[in-house]
C-alpha cells in the first residue's frame, strides 16, 4: 500500500507539474505589475496637465476651447477608477483606453496650439513642463509594451493546452491588450500638400 501511495503522489506531482497552474499564476503577477506601472506613467501624465494647462493660459488665453478640451480629458481620466480588477473587464479596459485617448488627443492638439507663440515655446516652464511630457509618453508607450508582452505570455497560456483545462477549473480568462485606437485612420497613409504656402 505504502509503495502504491507514493506512485500516486508521483503520478499527481508529475500530472500537476504540467498542467500551467504556476505558470498561470506568475504570468498573471506580471499582468499585474505591468498594469501597475502603466497607471503608474499615466498617472504621472495626469498630473502634469494643470500645470501645462496654466502656463498655456498665460500665453495663449484666447484658446479657451483648447485649454477646455485638456481640462475636460483630464477630469475624465480622473473619473476613472483605475483599479487591478479593470484588467479583468474588457468593458471597464475599453473605456479606460478611450478615456487616455481622448487626453493624449487633447495635449496634441495643445502644443500644436503652443506653436502660434514663440514667447510660450521659449518659456522656461512651458520648455521644462513639455519635456518632462514627451518623457512620460516615451514611458507610457514603454510599459504598455510590456504590459502587452505580459498579456500575449498570460493568454497564450490560458488558451493552450493543456493549461487550458487548469485555466478553466480556476477561473482564469483571457485579458484585454491595448489596441490601435482606430485602425482605419492608421491604414491610410496621410496626404501630403506642398502647393501651399
Amino acid at each position: 500500500m505504502t509503495n502504491f501511495l507514493r506512485s500516486l503522489t508521483l503520478l499527481l506531482a508529475v500530472t500537476l507539474s504540467g498542467c500551467g497552474y504556476n505558470t498561470l499564476q506568475s504570468t498573471d503577477e506580471q499582468i499585474k505589475a505591468s498594469w501597475a506601472e502603466v497607471l503608474n506613467q499615466y498617472q504621472r501624465r495626469a498630473d502634469l496637465v494643470p500645470n501645462l494647462v496654466n502656463v498655456v493660459k498665460g500665453f495663449a488665453a484666447q484658446e479657451k476651447d483648447v485649454l477646455l478640451g485638456v481640462t475636460n480629458a483630464r477630469s475624465k481620466v480622473g473619473s476613472i477608477q483605475a483599479t487591478p480588477e479593470l484588467i479583468n473587464d474588457p468593458e471597464a479596459f475599453a473605456k479606460f483606453q478611450s478615456v487616455q485617448g481622448e487626453l493624449t488627443s487633447a495635449l496634441s492638439r495643445l502644443l500644436v496650439v503652443a506653436e502660434n507663440y514663440p514667447q510660450l515655446k521659449s518659456d522656461a516652464n512651458f520648455r521644462e513642463l513639455q519635456a518632462q511630457l514627451e518623457g512620460t509618453e516615451n514611458r507610457i508607450t514603454v510599459a504598455r509594451n510590456r504590459y502587452i508582452k505580459a498579456v500575449q505570455e498570460y493568454n497564450i497560456t490560458v488558451r493552450s493546452f493543456p493549461s487550458n483545462l487548469t485555466a478553466m477549473i480556476f477561473g482564469f480568462k483571457v485579458k484585454p491588450s491595448f489596441a490601435v485606437e482606430n485602425e482605419k485612420a492608421i491604414s491610410v497613409a496621410p496626404k501630403v500638400d506642398f502647393s501651399k504656402p
